[in-house]
């Protein structure tokens, strides 16, 4: 039998190409990738996993009952239904809460502000297919808007400080060439949660060249120094000579501050620097000084509280000051109670120790948390589709999911701005899965009790899909066609498809189309799709600044 030819295709863990084999199908990285992820190993079980959803559900319950809250989401059974008649279902009770009159002038309240538009990304690395790109367009479409969220469970504490006290947190993660910098200039690498390759196997929409364990290599190869604050040593996998610091869990920020102590009582820390390019040195050298709270945060005191002892903490700031230093902090130390504090005070030690204007110095944020962090920024944006305008105006923080379902109209403050929770009577959710990353499963549950409504798109079964009223199954990118882009990789992927549909999965896109006052429900191959984005699948590769 001879071997097909090989397609290309693109996962949040890399680009790839792939082929039947008989049955199988064969697997091959990107051929530039230099340290592909071996995750790309599944992707072939996914394909006919048991998990995987093949005909649209409706739950019994409210089948039976009609919408309304019901405390029966996640323990009820489900009846399989044909395709029509769970789109006329789910489109019937869209037009009852107001979808399909987003054409018209709006009277009074936009519907939509009754609707939450649920996803997380993650659902498919091409750009047509990305379900919250498609969800919040179908939204603001069918009821004039939503209520959205904004900020990630990844770093929402880290990303609002930094907004707060430096400026725009997407553009200082996103935009420092720092795996060049680490390969060529820096000295010593302080990373406060480690550089955990295992984090960098990912990236959102894709990832063509894993690029960290070479530069952290040929960092060590030229002399320079990795330090690894985490209590885990496989937060650091990549150089096995690392030195290793171990605080307790949770008090990165002790240790901080009691380096911080040391470079201000012994002189080094670069006061020409500080008084130039920061304002509130004074603030924070009175409180290492312990004039507020009568507590000097000297390493002895420091050491009381993380563990690493007080010769430790004053050897690393004392070589710290002596080097081209880049300080870098995980994602994974802001997701916790005051998580803001490790990041604004490892930013202020950095501030210390001056020399952020030269290549190599500094501080970064999350670094080490996903794959394309550290790239060159991309001349030119990735593709996306446009998904109109949100006339609702109303949004969350993507972590207040269950505030916002169980407290209707009680308030709350967000970036110092008192707001008010929205009564929610649909929940619309595709991408993402809430019971795998929200912080308190037992109160989203509940909280997923309350609306009247919840419609979900999803591949697989899932905790979420446990919850809901109407699901509708989606194709995987391996089913249909796309392009694969992300923000920091220079490649332009074609997707292609790689198998047929199951025979059972029916559709692979589904949108309701606000037409007059009706919702009509219009289907489309994974070709079709392809044409309607506009997107041109041959490999572009666009220019790095």
């Amino acid at each position: 039998m001879n071997k097909a030819t090989p397609k290309s295709h693109s996962s949040h863990w890399g680009a790839f190409t792939a082929n039947f084999e008989g049955d199988a199908l064969v697997v091959q990285p990107f051929k530039d990738d230099p340290d592909p992820s071996p995750i790309l190993r599944n992707i072939p079980s996914a394909l006919a996993h048991p998990s995987r959803l093949s005909k649209p559900l409706v739950r019994k319950g409210w089948l039976n009952d009609g919408p309304g809250p019901d405390d029966r989401r996640g323990r009820d059974t489900y009846v399989e239904m044909e395709w029509d008649a769970a789109l006329d279902l789910a489109a019937a009770e869209l037009s009852r809460l107001g979808g399909g009159t987003a054409g018209q002038k709006p009277r009074g309240e936009v519907p939509g502000k009754h609707v939450f538009g649920g996803s997380y990304g993650w659902s498919s690395a091409g750009r047509f297919h990305h379900a919250q790109s498609q969800v919040h367009r179908f939204l603001n479409m069918a009821f004039g808007g939503y209520v959205a969220s904004v900020d990630t469970y990844s770093t929402a504490a880290g990303s609002v400080i930094l907004d707060t006290v430096v400026g725009n947190s997407t553009r200082s993660t996103r935009e420092g060439n720092w795996w060049e910098h680490i390969r060529n200039h820096t000295e010593l690498v302080i990373a406060f949660g480690g550089l955990p390759l295992r984090n960098l196997s990912v990236s959102p929409g894709g990832s063509s060249q894993h690029i960290a364990r070479d530069s952290i290599q040929q960092g060590l190869a030229r002399g320079c120094h990795f330090v690894s604050v985490s209590p885990l040593d496989d937060d650091f996998s990549a150089a096995g000579n690392a030195t290793r610091i171990r605080p307790r869990p949770g008090t990165d920020t002790a240790l901080m501050l009691g380096m911080a102590h040391h470079l201000h009582v012994t002189g080094q820390a670069d006061k020409a620097y500080l008084a130039r390019y920061t304002s509130g040195w004074d603030v924070l050298r009175d409180y290492l000084e312990g004039r507020a709270d009568d507590i000097v945060k000297s390493p002895e005191w420091a050491e009381g509280i993380c563990g690493v002892t007080a010769g430790e903490i004053r050897h690393l700031a004392d070589e710290a000051a002596g080097k081209r230093t880049l300080i870098t902090v995980a994602y994974g130390l802001q997701r916790a109670e005051n998580g803001e504090q490790p990041v604004w005070m490892a930013l202020a030690l950095s501030a210390m120790l001056g020399r952020a204007d030269q290549q190599g110095a500094g501080f970064t944020y999350a670094l080490g948390s996903m794959g394309n962090h550290g790239k060159p920024p991309l001349a030119v944006p990735v593709p996306t589709l446009p998904q109109g305008r949100n006339r609702s105006g109303d949004y969350i923080p993507v972590s207040r999911i269950s505030d916002l379902l169980l407290n209707p109209g009680t308030t709350y403050t967000y970036r110092g701005e008192e707001r008010r929770y929205a009564e929610i009577n649909l929940v619309y959710w595709a991408g993402g899965n809430p019971f795998h990353h929200h912080q308190d499963l037992a109160k989203l549950s509940e909280a997923f009790t309350r609306p009247d409504t919840i419609i979900l798109h999803e591949s697989v079964g899932t905790a979420t899909t446990a919850h809901a009223d109407i699901i509708f199954p989606a194709t995987i990118t391996a089913e249909r066609e796309d392009i694969g882009a992300s923000a920091g990789d220079p490649y332009l992927v074609p997707m292609e498809r790689l198998t047929a549909p199951s025979a059972k999965q029916g559709m692979t896109t589904i949108f309701f189309v606000p037409l007059h006052n009706d919702l009509v429900a219009w289907t489309c191959s994974p070709k079709d799709a392809a044409t309607v984005a506009g997107l041109n699948t041959s490999m572009q590769k666009p220019n790095a600044r």
